[in-house]
Parts: C-alpha cells; sequence; structure tokens
C-alpha cells in the first residue's frame, strides 16, 4: 500500500504509524499538537502548539507552524529518526553525530498522520539563473561584446569570486558581475570590490555589470564609479547539457 492515513488516532496507533513508515522508508506526515526541543549548537524550546511534522524517507527531520516558508526546527538528510512512547506521549527523536545534535518532539494530540511511498528520481531543473548566464557567455562570449575573450569562472580574490574574468579585443582585464534579475548598488558595490583588487595592474581594468536591467541608482553609481552596464537577459530554455539543477544552483549561490 502506497498511502495509510488516519484522522485522530489514538496514542499507540500513531507510534504504529511511524514506526511501520519508518521502516518502509516513507514520507510521514503527522498534523499535531505538540511540543519541540531542540539541543546541538545552541538550545531551543518551542512551546505547545499545533504543528506540520515531516520526516522524509532520507532522514529529513521537518517541523512547520501555520505561518512562514522556512521550518521553525529542522534536520538535514541522514539524520537518525526513532519514536517511543513517553509519559503517554508519542516523542520523535532525530539525532545526527557531526555536529552532535538532537530534535525531540513529544505529541500531546494527533488530529492526523500519514506514510507516503513514493517513487521519484528526478531533479528539478533550473534556468534563468547567474550560472546560465555564465554558461551562456562561455559557449557564446560575443553575445557579452565582440572580441571579448574569457578566462575564467568563479576567479577567488580576498572580496569574494569574480563570475566571470577575461580580457576585451583591446587586452584590458575584464570583469563580469551578472545578475539574473534588476541589479541594485549592492551589485555595483561588489563589482568595484572585484576591480580594487586588480588596482596594481598597469593595464585598463573594466568593470562591467551584466543582468537585464538596472536601477536608476545602479547605473548612476556605476557612471559614477567609471564602470559599466550591459544588458542581457538570462537563458531560459530547459532540458539541455547545460542545464542547472537544484543541488548544484544551490552549491554556486553559496560562492557568490
Amino acid at each position: 500500500m502506497k498511502l495509510v492515513e488516519e484522522k485522530n488516532p489514538d496514542t499507540p496507533r500513531v507510534l504504529e504509524i511511524i514506526n511501520e513508515g519508518l521502516s518502509k522508508r516513507a514520507v510521514i506526515t503527522i498534523m499535531a499538537c505538540c511540543r519541540v526541543d531542540y539541543d546541538g549548537r545552541a538550545v531551543s524550546r518551542l512551546g505547545l502548539g499545533d504543528r506540520i511534522i515531516l520526516i522524509k524517507s532520507d532522514g529529513s527531520f521537518i517541523i512547520h507552524q501555520d505561518r512562514n516558508l522556512d521550518p521553525v526546527n529542522w534536520q538535514p538528510p541522514k539524520t537518525k529518526v526513532t519514536a517511543d512512547i513517553y509519559q503517554g506521549m508519542v516523542k520523535i527523536k532525530g539525532v545526527r553525530r557531526n555536529p552532535s545534535e538532537s530534535l525531540e518532539v513529544k505529541i500531546l494530540q494527533t488530529h492526523m498522520i500519514s506514510y507516503f511511498i513514493g517513487e521519484d528520481s528526478e531533479s528539478l531543473e533550473l534556468a534563468g539563473y547567474e550560472a546560465n548566464m555564465g554558461d551562456l557567455i562561455f559557449k557564446d562570449p560575443e553575445v557579452f561584446e565582440k572580441g571579448f575573450r574569457p578566462t575564467s569562472r568563479e576567479y577567488h580574490t580576498p572580496q569574494g569570486f569574480i563570475d566571470i574574468l577575461g580580457k576585451d579585443q583591446d587586452g584590458n582585464i575584464t570583469i563580469l558581475e551578472l545578475k539574473s534579475r534588476k541589479a541594485g548598488t549592492n551589485a555595483v558595490k561588489q563589482l568595484r570590490r572585484y576591480v580594487d583588487c586588480f588596482s596594481d595592474h598597469k593595464e585598463k581594468v573594466r568593470g562591467v555589470l551584466v543582468a537585464p536591467s538596472a536601477t536608476d541608482d545602479a547605473l548612476e553609481l556605476l557612471e559614477e564609479q567609471g564602470m559599466e552596464f550591459k544588458a542581457l537577459e538570462p537563458p531560459r530554455e530547459l532540458g539541455t547539457d547545460k542545464v542547472v539543477t537544484l543541488e548544484n544552483f544551490f552549491g554556486r549561490s553559496s560562492s557568490e
């Protein structure tokens, strides 16, 4: 059976369904009145309230309130999740060794519980981001500028990672800061910091903000700083060899 669902089950039945779901590596969903305690890199306590508890087949352990996008408590994949009876309540515990931490949920009343055995091996494909813009410029540099030669991506500097470093047709060092959305003054300031890293070079160093558009303040600051703007839309095609998955998107974003 792919789906088991019960409303208002008693405590022994809740424990039975949780353990059955865990043994089958199913996705477990619980809507319950519960307390939540975390102990690890910090300490937190969440008093009694109605919440949604998720335990995924990869060990992710997540508690949501009825507001906000992000969970109020969570543990990542490979968390060891167990359940038992504690003082007449179901206690679910997630434990990690590195870092050492535990997340405990004590359920006073369960409104609904289910587990679902799904089949999903696909990765989410993303397009229209800075990574796709970088792929496009490396594949066809003249979409940026005639004669441009990109030499490095994610070039490390003391101020962070330059999206694209290259040279223009006159041999000038050219730094590209890519933004897939309308760029603001923060992007200009970051570009300035990158350009300043090359202040000891004798050659001219160009700083170019590349984005679909920029705010008036950003364009004014670029002009004041002697830098440039290039309008470029990120490619939005899916299903290509250069498509970005959710996993490597976040990997790249963390270094930007």
